[in-house]
């Protein structure tokens, strides 16, 4: 299910300066880090990510952290999306595995070893997915659109409130809630339709 254009408005305005993440590598090892962050002197944002403690957790810098535990040679095949795209928004709390999406024309077989993830086969069109710290990551009104039809609604309800009250997402409930109706015959839709339909509209912001 792609969203379609006419549903689409402006891009998200969620760009900002890039702070230092710290990954194992040639400078720090894993248990250098981990040590670094047992001592308070960085804090563990995702898996192997590291910060400086007081940095601020921007999408970017979740992205970023994120794509460490992605294999660099399927990076740019596949999107985070649904509660990890929540994540990386600041809408929900930080995942256990991670949810990527991978579009139906590409092939999915090879991707099934992928450690540490779960793999969603979808149809993603040209508005669905923006570039983020080195990750692919579903757009905001993807992303309410799968976890209002995907995820169950005791975790979709906090994190849909919470992205509608981001004005920097620009996520609407009266355009979200057409996106629902706008996808073709899928199961749960009727369900994801409650859902919005039980958030507040002043949330939305129209």
């Amino acid at each position: 299910m792609a969203i379609p254009s006419r549903l689409v408005t402006r891009p998200p305005a969620i760009r900002a300066p890039q702070a230092e993440l710290y990954s194992p590598g040639p400078v720090f090892s894993w248990p250098e880090l981990q040590a670094m962050a047992a001592d308070g002197v960085l804090t563990q944002l995702y898996q192997s990510g590291y910060a400086l403690p007081g940095t601020a957790l921007t999408p970017q810098l979740r992205a970023r952290a994120a794509s460490f535990a992605v294999p660099p040679a399927i990076r740019r095949r596949v999107v985070a999306g649904r509660m990890t795209a929540a994540w990386i928004y600041g809408c929900a709390p930080e995942p256990d595995r991670l949810a990527l999406l991978v579009d139906a024309n590409r092939r999915i077989s090879s991707l099934r070893t992928t450690r540490g993830c779960t793999l969603h086969e979808v149809k993603l069109g040209p508005f669905d997915v923006v570039s983020l710290g080195g990750l692919l990551v579903s757009s905001p009104l993807r992303t309410a659109v799968d976890i209002a039809l995907h995820v169950d609604a005791e975790r979709a309800v906090p994190a849909l409130r919470r992205m509608l009250a981001l004005p920097e997402l620009d996520v609407r409930l009266r355009l979200l809630t057409r996106a629902v109706e706008a996808t073709p015959r899928v199961p749960y839709k009727k369900a994801a339709l409650e859902v919005l339909a039980a958030l507040p509209t002043e949330a939305g912001g129209g």
